[in-house]
């Protein structure tokens, strides 16, 4: 099982986060935020990732520390859990409907970060979530796992779904490149040996 727990607290926040990338799905959150954590939940169930997460930050202030922060954690988690990434597909991409909208993401843990966030939002908040958080928190997992991660909502027109969408893609892209690749099980996925 490829494992990793993680603490990190700073001024801002308090943050515990356990993984396990070859889980069922299990999800134990708690941000604070509801709809985070419900996006949080999805990328949990479609990743097939378990993961335990608790997330005490100073929200009297706003949200933005919480969720950037909670977008470390996780994927610090992640890179401790795939260590050299030996065997896995590396890449992976998934395109999701939800009613009006269609979603695509494609991820590379390259070891280089770059982001790609090409998602319009009309509403400045879906729940009590300022919406220019989800670009906040795509770009912390970006940098920390130094992943490529592109996404993009190709058409839609409810927010909620919009944003699920990307999640649900996320996830699912996700799940794709960080299992492992039966012909390549005892090597790096990289032409220069190592990423």
């Amino acid at each position: 099982m490829r494992k990793a727990s993680i603490e990190r607290n700073t001024k801002e926040t308090k943050i515990s986060c356990t993984i396990n990338l070859d889980g069922s799905g299990k999800a134990n959150i708690s941000t604070g935020i509801g709809f985070f954590d419900h996006m949080l939940e999805l990328f949990v169930h479609h990743s097939l990732v378990d993961m335990d997460l608790k997330t005490v930050g100073d929200t009297n202030v706003d949200l933005h520390h919480s969720v950037e922060d909670t977008a470390y954690a996780i994927a610090l988690s992640t890179t401790n859990a795939l260590a050299d990434k030996k065997g896995i597909n590396r890449y992976g991409f998934f395109y999701i409907p939800m009613d009006d909208c269609l979603s695509r993401c494609v991820i590379d843990f390259s070891g280089r970060p770059e982001l790609v966030w090409k998602v319009d939002l009309g509403l400045k908040k879906i729940g009590e979530m300022d919406t220019e958080l989800f670009l906040e928190f795509f770009k912390a997992f970006t940098n920390e796992s130094k992943c490529n991660l592109h996404i993009e909502n190709i058409y839609g027109k409810n927010n909620h779904h919009i944003i699920e969408s990307c999640f649900k893609a996320f996830a699912k892209s996700f799940r794709i490149a960080i299992e492992f690749d039966q012909r390549r099980k005892d090597q790096i996925p990289s032409s220069k040996g190592t990423l």
